[in-house]
């Protein structure tokens, strides 16, 4: 069965690694979106092989898994750089100075909205909300967070990558390829996940807030209690 898969372009291992993900889980087909991510660690994007493999593991259609893999905007199928950097255009960072950054980005590498770079290096993608406003406009690589981004920085940084310097996230690890961060992303760590912080000063006020004042949140016990007043 394996062999049959793989001469349609997976490899045993990624095949073998798929079985494994899938029998993490109870019922096996909860283990779709990090099987999708392994196949693009292992091929660039969602292949047809890919599609039909995790569809012939799980049990389910490949009409099933691809309606999973077109849905959700983390899954491509075209092939993506080493480093897909996504430029935030939503409304706070928009108006912050991420469309400047898009459609500085757009001209610097010579390509258009999800393309990628003739060296292979760089796709470049307008993305949604990231929930990290407070450091608007934010930028990722490879879902990573590049905070309080500018046009010059930008640029810098995807020069930065085409040329090989290390690059660190600023509340994160250094920044890995694009199908190391899929293998991740698939439920193999790559022991970076201590490095650099977890949060940045903006994102910590309310806290220092609260603890100069004494604040603290109600234990779940008393939650539950006043709840159940209201209720009554």
């Amino acid at each position: 069965m394996t062999a049959e898969i793989t001469e349609g372009g997976l490899d045993p291992r990624t095949y073998a690694e798929l079985e494994e993900i899938a029998a993490r889980y109870p019922q096996k087909r909860s283990g779709l979106l990090p099987m999708l991510h392994l196949v693009q660690s292992a091929e660039g994007r969602v292949i047809a092989a890919g599609i039909e493999a995790c569809a012939r593991i799980l049990e389910i259609s490949a009409a099933d898994v691809s309606g999973v893999a077109t849905f959700y905007t983390m899954y491509k199928r075209r092939p993506v750089g080493d480093y897909h950097v996504g430029v935030c255009t939503n409304t706070l960072c928009a108006i912050m100075g991420g469309d400047a950054i898009f459609e500085r980005l757009k001209d610097h590498l010579d390509v258009g909205n999800d393309e990628t770079t003739e060296d292979g290096a760089i796709t470049l993608e307008h993305i949604e909300c990231n929930a990290a406003c407070d450091y608007a406009p934010v930028m990722t690589v490879n879902w990573e967070f590049m905070d309080n981004m500018t046009p010059e920085s930008a640029t810098q940084l995807v020069d930065d990558l085409r040329s090989g310097a290390e690059v660190t996230s600023t509340r994160g690890p250094r920044i890995v390829t694009w199908r190391q961060a899929e293998r991740v992303l698939a439920g193999y760590p790559d022991g970076l996940v201590d490095e650099g912080p977890a949060a940045g000063p903006a994102s910590l006020v309310g806290l220092g807030i609260a603890r100069e004042n004494g604040w603290t949140a109600p234990e779940a016990d008393q939650t539950n209690a006043e709840e159940k007043d209201e209720n009554a």
